[in-house]
């Protein structure tokens, strides 16, 4: 496929922003470079999720070393979890090479309404921590599970389910949910991405230019999120992602 040298403009620019939401907000920067691709590259839906996917593993390996340099990831919690998405990012992938274009791209806008509805509902505390016991262990398996789906078929990270999820029903605190989350979405990628490479549905140029870009910014979202509180971390992640459902509404509607 030919790029125009304003391509490579766009892909370095997503991957600038997608790395700092990334370490700001603890997810894998897929939820701006999907739509960011279909908008700018003109990228097909199917390509665009799994060029994102690609992309977030080397974002999310930044990001984990910048929340865990400061005590921010649950490593038994992470294992857990990453156990239940690499098997759901296979049949997230799967589902990706045989779901029509437009239930793709009405999916992706449904899961960003679910995602800034739990935004306001979920306000965390800085003091909170995961119990693990028999019911979270199996709790925290299936979460991944989901999120493994979400990941292959949507080419997201997963963190803006797992972020959430951690700290409304496993009592972690945002901190530790979102570097516990960058490092779930590490295998959650690779394992998306190698389905994705074997259904052609991934450009592996772009991925690389978003995804060594991300890493200039990555740990500097890390260090925003420390310094604001939870509240205004929440609202400002919302109004993004209101932005966003807002443009493939009007793209989806044109297209019918």
């Amino acid at each position: 496929m030919t790029r125009r040298p304003l391509d490579w403009l766009i892909f370095v620019s997503i991957g600038l922003v997608a790395g700092l939401l990334s370490g700001l907000f603890g997810v894998g920067g897929g939820i701006l470079i999907v739509p960011a691709l279909v908008l700018a590259a003109r990228f097909d839906p199917r390509l665009a999720s799994g060029t994102s996917l690609a992309a977030i593993v080397p974002i999310s390996l930044i990001g984990v070393v910048s929340y865990a340099a400061t005590g921010n990831v649950d490593w038994a919690a992470a294992l857990l979890l990453a156990i239940g998405a690499i098997v759901g990012a296979q049949i997230g992938t799967h589902l990706l090479a045989i779901l029509p274009r437009r239930a793709i791209q009405w999916g992706f806008i449904g899961f960003i309404a679910v995602v800034v509805v739990s935004l306001f509902l979920v306000i965390p505390s800085r003091d909170a921590s995961v119990e693990l016991n028999l019911l979270s262990m199996g709790a925290l398996v299936l979460t991944g599970l989901v999120v493994g789906v979400l990941s292959g078929l949507l080419g997201i990270g997963g963190g803006a389910v797992i972020v959430p999820v951690l700290i409304l029903l496993f009592g972690a605190s945002d901190l530790v949910a979102k570097g516990t989350s960058l490092l779930v979405m590490v295998p959650t990628a690779i394992s998306g991405t190698f389905g994705n490479a074997r259904r052609r549905n991934v450009d592996i140029g772009a991925a690389a230019v978003i995804g060594i870009s991300a890493c200039a910014t990555t740990a500097l979202g890390a260090i925003a999120a420390a310094a604001l509180s939870p509240l205004v971390a929440n609202i400002l992640f919302a109004a993004f992602l209101i932005a966003v459902g807002v443009q493939l509404v009007v793209r989806a509607l044109k297209r019918n």
